[in-house]
């Protein structure tokens, strides 16, 4: 049976690398004002670094982060529907492109954004496919360094693919709004996944309902670990069907 772990940035001393990385996705979904739940939110963890939106004759639209009323929001996601995968996740919030800003320091195999985004150095990424990893996908990115020979890092596109069980998110929780699709909770403290939503072939990937939470099969692991990976924790979490 296939073990799961929940990933997350080492920031301990002995293998944290220093660098920081101040940065964003080149395009973005609005927000969005809900008539019928009321709210006015956006999400974080959906993102698609490897979608170009430049041949867009609307791509402007997606350039400023502001909610938008619902049928504003729907349009503009249509918009970018035919260039995602066809199984993608769309709520307000979802981030596109290369990932733009600046980075500062020392940076080793692995980076980290916000304790969100993984980046890799083109090496890690090819030794890990050589591994066996299933369904890695870099993207370029568009940071600035000050140093004169930075390195090269790519981002690893996560896609939302599996889903918190329903036992570890509080039955008091309304279901998520039937229009926009907001389903408010906080991370629980067991998390548990469910089994029946996890995907085959892809060793990488987030939470769907929860998409800052990035999880990591077995296979990942120990092959970042057989590639000497730091920066990465695991937390084991269980799958129930």
């Amino acid at each position: 049976m296939t073990r799961f772990f929940w990933l997350g940035e080492d920031t301990s001393s002995a293998t944290h690398s220093g660098g920081t990385i101040d940065a964003w996705h080149k395009w973005g979904l609005p927000g969005v004002h809900c008539p019928t739940c009321g709210a006015t939110w956006s999400d974080v963890g959906y993102d698609y670094p490897c979608v170009d939106l430049s041949r867009l004759p609307e791509r402007a639209l997606f350039e400023r982060p502001r909610p938008e009323p619902f049928s504003e929001f729907a349009r503009l996601r249509e918009l970018v529907r035919p260039l995602v995968p066809p199984h993608a996740v769309l709520p307000p919030g979802t981030g596109f492109g290369p990932l733009m800003g600046k980075a500062t320091g020392r940076f080793g195999p692995t980076a980290w954004v916000e304790q969100l985004l993984l980046l890799v150095q083109p090496g890690v990424l090819s030794r890990l496919q050589a591994d066996g990893v299933e369904g890695l996908v870099g993207c370029r990115t568009e940071l600035t360094f000050r140093q004169k020979s930075p390195p090269e890092l790519l981002e690893l596109q996560m896609e939302p693919l599996g889903r918190l069980h329903p036992d570890c998110i509080p039955s008091e929780v309304p279901p998520p709004c039937e229009t926009c699709g907001r389903h408010g909770f906080s991370r629980p403290e067991a998390p548990i996944l469910d089994a029946a939503s996890l995907p085959s072939g892809v060793d990488l990937f987030r939470v769907g309902n929860f998409a800052t939470m990035v999880i990591g099969t077995e296979r990942f692991m120990e092959a970042a670990r057989r590639q000497q990976l730091d920066g990465i924790t695991y937390r084991e979490v269980p799958a129930r069907t």
